[in-house]
């Protein structure tokens, strides 16, 4: 049973690191989304909470989309890499959540953050680990959910930071997010044109 159940996991990595690495492009987009979010949130001038809400509302629905496209239109989508579709199910509701109730008081704005952010952080890390044995260094995505998860535990620890320290710590967890989500984008690009070139053989 334990090797059925091994055999069972190993095929399931197999087909999520397929929906991977066909839509590599869509990760890429997710690393770029993130650091224009990051950017523009640092040039912004005297950032309010509102338009923090309305910016990572924007910022989380843009990521939830396409991390769920991702993760379902690999070539079977029978097993999609459903740790990639929960982290854009989760994206989406944080976004939709911070359009429908922007108004709500900065401590719950920064505790929905926080929450997104460790979820996230921690699917990144059980995708990563489930494809560890496909593809070499998955650390990029790991590192990208250890970061997720200390940005979430930052920012649940200390919900009352003052709104411009709270604005630079969102943005600069963006821009690295981003920049660690392109460099494994970019290693699944690769990937995918080592495996191309493997069945031309």
């Amino acid at each position: 049973m334990h090797t059925r159940q091994s055999d069972i996991f190993t095929l399931l990595s197999a087909h999520g690191l397929h929906a991977l690495t066909r839509n590599w492009w869509l990760l890429l987009l997710r690393g770029v989304v993130s650091i224009i979010f990051g950017i523009v949130a640092f040039a912004w001038p005297g950032l309010t909470v509102l338009a923090l809400a309305l910016l990572f509302g924007a910022f989380a629905l843009a990521d939830g989309v396409l991390s769920l496209i991702a993760a379902v239109t690999g070539s079977d989508r029978s097993a999609p890499a459903w740790w990639l579709a929960l982290v854009g199910v989760l994206g989406i509701a944080a976004g939709i959540i911070a359009f429908l109730w922007p108004g709500k008081t900065a401590f719950v704005l920064v505790v929905m953050i926080g929450v997104w952010a460790l979820m996230i952080g921690i699917f990144e890390i059980i995708g990563a680990i489930r494809l560890r044995h496909e593809i070499d260094d998955e650390w990029w995505l790991i590192a990208a959910g250890i970061l997720s998860v200390l940005f979430g535990l930052a920012v649940l620890i200390a919900p009352g930071a003052g709104a411009l320290a709270l604005v630079w710590l969102i943005a600069t967890y963006a821009i690295l997010a981003g920049i660690l989500m392109i460099a494994f984008s970019l290693r699944l690009r690769s990937h995918h044109a080592r495996h191309g070139e493997d069945h031309g053989h």
